[in-house]
């Protein structure tokens, strides 16, 4: 079950609000709802249309803000941000497939991938289910991975059609539910396992018992195959390594980066690893695999408003590309740009929470957000770094 803590982190206060239980928002000490920053819109005026043969928005692009000076050789001026598709319930997980030139996404709680076709814009439903899939990526060899939530395994799908499961447990103990994995050119996978996937709503809950469902209360078989609802969660959110040799290693433990790992990805040079959580933690990573010497990357508060990140992903010049997750406070969701040294350089304002972000397009210089129920993208002067 997600803490009330990271809920808020995740869907901002106001969400909360609306989906806790009564009894626990009753229980729970009342958390003033932020007021509503200005801009009331994320453009000034008028509201901005992002339907099918609205108005074209003059360029440069008004929801594409240049903070720092350097963030102009970075952006185009005569690129617009664009509403590709919306239909979903909570969208996350982009990844670029180049040999197929499509983007896959999750779309959690339907418990299905989407695709977008680059050709000629089409989105289909790409598997259902999904295992309820939250992060996806490609690897060096051009195989999608996907961390699932109810299945609590990372698996890979071939290129003959066949799955893998790369990762389902940790010292005889089942995983949480993968949130976001990275696919390292050793050949090695790197994962984050925090418990936000055991709920009803993005997975399937503990079994009666369990840290998610202590009482039993919850049915954890309801809606699912035969055999399902049966586990519990046993394992703090570590950030873990799978080896090619099939091992699975603990890198990082929850103690050493504070818990609730979300996204995660490398830098160019595969030399830094940076984790989503209390913003970004950002770590060094050693020739025997082993990090040290973390830090925070930024606190991700812009103009007194905290921009929660979710999905991260470097471009080729080290700049970390992260998602922004503002809550009720309009204006400031969306996607935001940081140099290496953590220094805030752009953003990007979009009209709904953005959960992930990736690089795509036949020239990588695309950037993909997936928002809550809809799928943006605004074309970019860099290139992504990573191969999904």
């Amino acid at each position: 079950m997600i803490s009330r803590r990271d809920a808020i982190q995740k869907l901002g206060a106001a969400g909360v609000a609306a989906f806790m239980p009564r009894i626990v928002t009753a229980q729970a000490p009342q958390t003033p709802v932020p007021a509503r920053t200005n801009p009331p819109s994320v453009i000034s005026n008028p509201p901005r249309d992002f339907t099918p043969g609205a108005q074209p928005v003059t360029y440069p692009d008004p929801d594409i803000i240049t903070i720092d000076p350097a963030f102009n050789s970075l952006r185009v001026g005569n690129t617009p941000i664009q509403r590709l598709w919306t239909g979903g319930l909570w969208c996350e997980g982009p990844a670029w497939c180049g040999q197929g030139r499509y983007l896959v996404w999750s779309d959690i709680p339907n418990n299905r991938q989407m695709r977008w076709l680059e050709e000629d814009g089409r989105v289909t439903v790409f598997r259902q289910p999904s295992g309820n899939s939250n992060g996806n990526t490609f690897d060096h060899q051009g195989r999608q991975l996907s961390c699932e939530h109810s299945g609590r395994r990372v698996v890979r799908y071939e290129h003959d059609g066949s799955i893998t499961v790369i990762a389902d447990s940790f010292d005889g103990k089942r995983l949480n539910s993968p949130n976001d994995v990275a696919a390292h050119p050793d050949g090695s996978y790197w994962f984050t396992d925090p418990p936000f996937g055991g709920s009803l709503y993005e997975g399937m809950p503990d079994a009666p018992g369990g840290p998610g469902n202590p009482q039993g209360r919850l049915n954890a078989r309801a809606g699912q195959p035969a055999g399902s609802g049966v586990l519990k969660r046993e394992l703090s959110s570590n950030i873990y390594r799978v080896d090619p040799s099939g091992r699975v290693d603990l890198v990082i433990d929850e103690k050493t980066f504070g818990g609730g790992g979300n996204g995660i990805t490398f830098s160019p040079d595969y030399k830094k690893l940076y984790v989503v959580s209390r913003g970004v933690q950002v770590f060094d990573v050693g020739p025997d695999n082993k990090v040290s010497n973390q830090k925070q990357f930024a606190d991700f508060m812009i103009d007194g408003i905290r921009c929660g990140p979710d999905g991260i992903r470097t471009d080729v010049h080290g700049n970390l590309w992260c998602s922004s997750n503002a809550g009720n406070n309009v204006g400031y969701s969306g996607a935001t740009a940081w140099s290496p040294d953590g220094r805030l350089l752009g953003r990007i304002r979009l009209p709904e929470v953005c959960a992930n972000v990736c690089f795509g397009g036949p020239k990588r210089n695309r950037l993909f957000m997936a928002a809550g129920q809809s799928l943006f993208a605004a074309y970019t002067n860099t290139q992504g770094s990573s191969p999904g």
